[in-house]
């Protein structure tokens, strides 16, 4: 039997140090599953492991990758799994860790099959939305497919803010022709391997005390020197992330570096407060407490493989 110890939780938790201590324990590798950490260019903002972290237990997917390539989920899936095969071939066990929910989705149940949309009618989506908002993106849908719109307005209303999440549900309701909810769920994806999901959290105060800090640690490792290399590209994708887009915004006269701070601290307190919903809907997770005896963990750990 294969286990995949998936290690989830909101950013700034310790995710980092359970998975380099269980990675020891059960001489294994790491898989980092958080999409940010891919680029090679995005360093301190976005917590990569220190060169002693690094060094303590192997990892895969951390700075693999370049701002400027087109990287999506799906090229995320194809790479990750062939990469967890890989390590299965001579290890009982491999560590996943995250903070991307929709990473570790991918790699713990795969995506539905979407046929070629026409570039053409991705390009078009996208013109209207510039010129009409996401308000356009939020109509089609509706009319598009009222079913999947009342869906996301109960369950997930965040979703309607997101410009490329609806942007690919209104081009694919257009491109098709047929509603983006008709092509969910038509397929199982099978793994050759056990999920042992793991939960780190903690009293909200207690993680937006340690978001604070880890950003001011960030301010005094040299965040506001990476994001200006980094700003003539601010438009990439990668870079549509939280410590870069505040700073941009510092650059551009917008607004000022003290207000940019405390944009970053209460735009990751949000993060983490989307990603904990993300994660607790997973039934499957044992929770634990961000301080717990790692002990505890491994135990947990145990008493699922000897099952």
């Amino acid at each position: 039997m294969k286990y995949l110890i998936t290690i989830v939780g909101p950013t700034a938790i310790g995710k980092t140090a359970l998975s380099i201590a269980l990675a020891q324990h059960f001489n294994c590798e790491i898989i980092s599953c958080d999409s940010r950490q891919f680029f090679k260019e995005m360093t301190i903002g976005t917590a990569v492991p220190s060169k002693e972290e690094l060094q303590a237990a192997t990892h895969h997917f951390i700075q693999n990758k370049s701002i400027f390539e087109n990287y999506t989920v799906g090229d995320y899936e194809k790479e990750a799994l062939l990469k967890v095969e890989d390590l299965f071939k001579k290890d009982d066990f491999v560590i996943l860790i995250g903070g991307s929910g929709l990473y570790v989705d991918a790699i713990l149940k795969g995506f539905d099959e979407f046929p070629e949309i026409n570039p053409e009618v991705r390009t078009d989506v996208n013109s209207n939305y510039e010129k009409l908002g996401i308000t356009y993106l939020q109509e089609q849908l509706q009319l598009l497919d009222s079913d999947y719109f009342e869906k996301i307005t109960l369950e997930n209303p965040q979703t309607l803010q997101n410009p490329q999440r609806m942007m690919r549900f209104v081009e694919v309701c257009i491109g098709t022709g047929k509603p983006y909810s008709s092509f969910l769920n038509q397929k199982k994806n099978n793994r050759n391997f056990t999920p042992i999901l793991i939960g780190l959290d903690a009293e909200r105060s207690v993680i937006y005390d340690r978001i604070n800090q880890r950003v001011d640690i960030m301010m005094k490792a040299g965040l506001l020197e990476e994001a200006q290399t980094l700003y003539a590209n601010k438009e990439l994708n990668a870079l549509q992330t939280v410590g870069y887009r505040e700073l941009f915004s510092y650059f551009a006269g917008e607004i000022t570096l003290p207000f940019a701070i405390e944009e970053i601290k209460k735009n990751t307190r949000r993060f983490s407060k989307r990603q904990l919903t993300w994660f607790k809907r997973n039934e499957d997770t044992k929770w634990f407490d961000f301080s717990v005896d790692r002990r505890k963990i491994i135990t947990y750990i145990e008493t699922k493989i000897g099952q």
